[in-house]
């Protein structure tokens, strides 16, 4: 198995011909993923800053395959570390498959050392880009409006806690407060590399 670089993440991404919507954000994730990634490593933090900045631009990639394809049965996250899998990338697995918000219905992540740091970053920068970088509560603003009466009150308020944890342990690890994260940008420059190579 392997970690693809920026531009072989780039080219994977291509090949499924997402929306600009999907696009846009992909591309702010991998990049708060970036910069959270960069910090964190500045500050000797052991982690792979590719395999973080790779999982978080193909986190979705289960939203746009066909149909027919068998990650579509399975559940949001768990469906794109299959595809990524059947495609050698299968190092991404485990930030790909607990990024979604409903992973913090039944775990953990501040408390778990099972999560990799690359994990962790993934499932935060995912909560603070919707189609642009915000604060978490934003994001958890649209999800209450969204996902009204999917979770009890109870069910929220444990999410929620949990998700607070999530980035006092990222922001901790990269050394920045939740106000001053920011985008490393790289994601455009890599998708026209990917576009110049792809066969006409």
């Amino acid at each position: 198995m392997a970690v693809p670089g920026r531009v072989e993440a780039a080219s994977v991404l291509l090949e499924l011909d997402p929306p600009e919507r999907s696009v846009r954000h992909s591309r702010g994730v991998a990049e708060v993923a970036a910069f959270l990634a960069a910090r964190a490593a500045s500050r000797g933090q052991a982690l792979d800053r590719r395999l973080a900045e790779a999982a978080a631009l193909l986190h979705d990639v289960d939203k746009r395959l066909p149909a027919r394809d068998p990650a579509r049965g399975l559940p949001h996250g768990e469906g794109s570390a299959d595809w990524l899998a059947r495609r050698g990338f299968g190092d991404l697995g485990e930030a790909v498959a607990h990024h979604p918000v409903t992973r913090l219905l039944g775990e953990d992540p501040a408390g778990d050392p099972r999560w990799s740091l690359e994990t962790l970053i993934v499932a935060y920068a995912d909560k603070r880009f919707r189609q642009r970088l915000v604060p978490m509560e934003q994001r958890f603003a649209v999800w209450r409006s969204r996902h009204s009466g999917t979770w009890t009150v109870d069910e929220w308020r444990r999410i929620e806690g949990r998700a607070a944890g999530l980035e006092e342990r990222v922001c901790a690890a990269a050394g920045v407060e939740p106000a001053n994260v920011r985008r490393l940008h790289w994601v455009d420059r890599a998708m026209s590399r990917a576009a110049s190579r792809k066969p006409t």
